[in-house]
């Protein structure tokens, strides 16, 4: 499996000419990170007496977290297995009369996993932006790399989206997909982002006072 190998080896396979991990096993493997960061703050915040009016919030911050890491390692090896499909779909000969049908029930399978990346890492950045006010202070830019992070994975994510949206011959399917990715990243891009730059607004007025 992809996510039993060291981070040397899957750094090594993604650099390799073959076909998976890809662009949507990485999203999911920085979706997963940044689910990961996010349990760390939780981690060093659970017991801290500053901090024991958040303690049962954190908590579930920290299990939310934990089933968001597992759920993006899973995506990783999903991605990888329904890109399978695609790839024998597109080796069909042209002139055979069930490749164009193959080829599109293939295209659109493949859609669905980035999407669900995308979501995961909507819920990595609601969970971030929840534990942003309630964490230990000094874990806020850990936070704040877990937004950028996710940020990141779910832009990235939409990539994988968009270039199978555009090939299928459903296009009320098509813009059905691409609406719900669309509302993803206008929805949570600026979020993420949000909390960066609170994270940092807090860093900079530290160093000033």
């Amino acid at each position: 499996m992809l996510t039993d190998k060291t981070v040397k080896d899957f750094a090594q396979l993604l650099a390799d000419k073959v076909p998976v991990p890809g662009g949507g096993g990485v999203s999911a493997l920085v979706g997963a990170l940044a689910a990961a960061l996010g349990s760390m703050a939780a981690n060093y915040t659970i017991g801290k007496k500053n901090y024991a009016m958040y303690e049962d919030d954190v908590k579930e911050l920290l299990k939310t977290a934990d089933d968001l890491r597992a759920k993006l390692l899973d995506y990783i090896e999903e991605d990888a297995r329904a890109f399978e499909p695609l790839s024998k779909a597109y080796a069909i000969p042209k002139d055979d009369p069930g490749r164009e049908e193959a080829l599109q029930e293939a295209t659109l399978n493949a859609a669905y996993t980035p999407l669900d990346i995308m979501d995961a890492c909507a819920d990595v950045i609601d969970m971030l932006d929840e534990l942003l006010d309630k964490c230990n202070h000094l874990m806020l830019s850990d936070v704040a790399c877990g937004a950028i992070l996710a940020g990141a994975a779910l832009r990235a994510a939409s990539f994988n989206v968009f270039v199978n949206t555009t090939t299928l011959t459903d296009k009320k399917k098509a813009e059905e997909l691409e609406l719900t990715a669309e509302r993803l990243l206008d929805d949570y891009l600026p979020l993420a982002d949000v909390i960066a730059e609170t994270v940092m607004a807090d860093i900079k007025s530290g160093a000033d006072a």
